[in-house]
Order: C-alpha cells, then sequence, then structure tokens
C-alpha cells in the first residue's frame, strides 16, 4: 500500500519541471493556465526565474503546486499509472493543496487563486524583521515543548513543523525565538536560523488565517478520491466542510508531519512517494521511519524507475 506525498515551501528552483514542459503537452497546458488565472508569467519564473521572483511567497506556493500537478498528470495521465495502489494523499503545508487538486477536492483554477492568496496573506501578517523561524536538531519534541513552556507567555514562540525525529522548526516573534535560541545553546542543542520572510505556522499568522477563511469559504470542494492526511490532525480526512476549516485552521497551527508519517505506516502504507520538486520529505521520513520505503519522482526517468522501487 502507497501513500503520494506533494512538498512544501523550501523545495522551490529555478527550472524546476522543466524537463516535464518540455516533454508534455499536458504540463505546458497546466503552466499556461497557472498564467492565466494569476493574470501574470508565473510559468516564466518557474522555468527561467529570477530566483528572488520565485522565493516569494505569493509566487512560490502556486509555483510548487504548479509543477507538483504537473508531475502527477504526467504519472497518471501519460504513463497511466495505476492510481488504485495509493490509500493516502498527503501534503507538506501548501502540499496539502497539491494533494487536493491531485485527489480531485478541489479546481486546478481554485488552487492557484489560493495559494496566490494565501502566501500574500502570510506575507503580509507580520512586517519583515519581526519574525523568526529556527530548526532545531537533534532534539526530541517534548524536550522543546517543555522548554517552550518557560518562555514569557506574553510572546510568541511556538512549533512550526515537527518534521521529522531529530527536527522540529520554531517560529515566533524575533525577539522570542532568539531568547529560546540563547537556552537550546546552553543545552548544547544545535539550532540553524532559517532565511524565510515571515513566521509561518505560529499564532502571528492569525490576520491571514482571517483573510483565508473568507476565501476558501467562498471556494467549492469536493469529496476527494483519495483520503488526505491532515496537517492540523495527523489524519486522514475526507469531508468537504473539515478539510475547508484544518486548510484554514493550519496558517496557525503546527505542521504535524512527522505523527501523519507514523500515522500512515500504522495504517499499512508500506511505500511513501514525493511529487514534486526536492526530495525534503523523503529525507524527513527516512530519519523518522527507518525502514520506510520511500521514492521520490523529480524526472521521467523517476516515473520509469518507479514500479521497481516499491514494495509489493
Amino acid at each position: 500500500m502507497s501513500a503520494l506525498l506533494f512538498p512544501g515551501q523550501g523545495s522551490q528552483i529555478v527550472g524546476m519541471g522543466n524537463e516535464f514542459f518540455n516533454n508534455f503537452k499536458i504540463v505546458k497546458n497546466i503552466f499556461h493556465q497557472a498564467d492565466e488565472k494569476l493574470s501574470y508569467p508565473l510559468s516564466k519564473m518557474i522555468l527561467e526565474g529570477p530566483e528572488n521572483e520565485l522565493q516569494l511567497t505569493k509566487n512560490t506556493q502556486p509555483a510548487i503546486m504548479t509543477v507538483s500537478y504537473s508531475i502527477f498528470k504526467v504519472l497518471s495521465e501519460e504513463f497511466n499509472y495505476n492510481l488504485n495502489s495509493f490509500k493516502f494523499f498527503a501534503g507538506h503545508s501548501l502540499g496539502e493543496y497539491s494533494a487536493l487538486v491531485s485527489s480531485g477536492g478541489i479546481e486546478l483554477d481554485d488552487a492557484f487563486y489560493l495559494l496566490h492568496e494565501r502566501g500574500k496573506a502570510m506575507q503580509e501578517a507580520v512586517p519583515v524583521g519581526n519574525g523568526r523561524m529556527l530548526a532545531v536538531l537533534g532534539a526530541q519534541i517534548e524536550l522543546i515543548k517543555e522548554l517552550i513552556n518557560t518562555i514569557d507567555k506574553t510572546e510568541i514562540c511556538e512549533i512550526a513543523n515537527d518534521n521529522s525525529e531529530g527536527q522540529v522548526i520554531i517560529s515566533g516573534d524575533k525577539q522570542s525565538v532568539e531568547t529560546f535560541q540563547k537556552k537550546l545553546k546552553e543545552k548544547k542543542i544545535k539550532t540553524i536560523p532559517l532565511k524565510v520572510s515571515a513566521p509561518f505556522h505560529c499564532s502571528l499568522m492569525k490576520p491571514a488565517a482571517e483573510i483565508m477563511k473568507k476565501k476558501i469559504d467562498e471556494t467549492k470542494f469536493k469529496k476527494p478520491k483519495f483520503d488526505i492526511v491532515s496537517n492540523v490532525t495527523a489524519k486522514p480526512e475526507n469531508e468537504p466542510e473539515v478539510i475547508k476549516n484544518l486548510l484554514i485552521d493550519q496558517i496557525c497551527s503546527t505542521v504535524r508531519w512527522r505523527e501523519s508519517i507514523i500515522n500512515m505506516s500504522n495504517l499499512g502504507v508500506s511505500n511513501f512517494i514525493e511529487i514534486g520538486p526536492g526530495k525534503v520529505l523523503t529525507g524527513m521520513i527516512k530519519r523518522t521511519l527507518k525502514d520506510a520505503n520511500c521514492f521520490s519522482i523529480n524526472s521521467i526517468a523517476d516515473i520509469k524507475n518507479l514500479e521497481n522501487g516499491l514494495k509489493k
């Protein structure tokens, strides 16, 4: 049994999806549809840059979804891959939208629009320079939670991503995250400040969640063909209204990726297939489930080799 996974922000790179764009008309059509819906040349930004434009959150989010969905369509329609082997679809943060489009839970045009607006709202929720994000490496999440509880309650310092065993992302206001970093240093816990434009997945994102609530509520969602494992609950969901509410909550909530992977494994998933730019999710899974069978699809050759890489 397999799960199909879609990456989030941080996987972007200029030229991503280039091979698929050059070889398949269906991909050219998807890229063109993105340009039409957003009324600016996102496809040129994806294929040629400039990098600083692609890195803007309002562009990054629809761009990654465009590439992920394009690869999915090549897999399912050009290679006629049997999707019945998949039990769950899941995505990391914005990747949940890629999962929803691919499973028929939302129309592609609506996903382009929502992700562009989501990126813009998240970017504008906190003035530049007022927030921080920090990767914490090698520490158990229980210890991190204990240490966060010692922080002044008037400050915002929260777990943004529980990515894998030994990798947790902290998000919040500049001062409290820097104070927390010093606390971790005293305990000889390794940290890496992240180069991000805003403190994502913490309560500072409430203004963005309020903006997106209206836009998500106005969008038609359908029951997806595959259960979507939610970042908020780490459990399979398939009711459109529940999924809508969870997408709103997700903006301020912890991305419970480690728990999602463990839960899928416990529910019988033995193959985790990552579709989209990069191999970030594959790395996270291997740190959490040492014996997990992971396969990343970034090229046409990867699709051709997929069957050979799966556990039966």
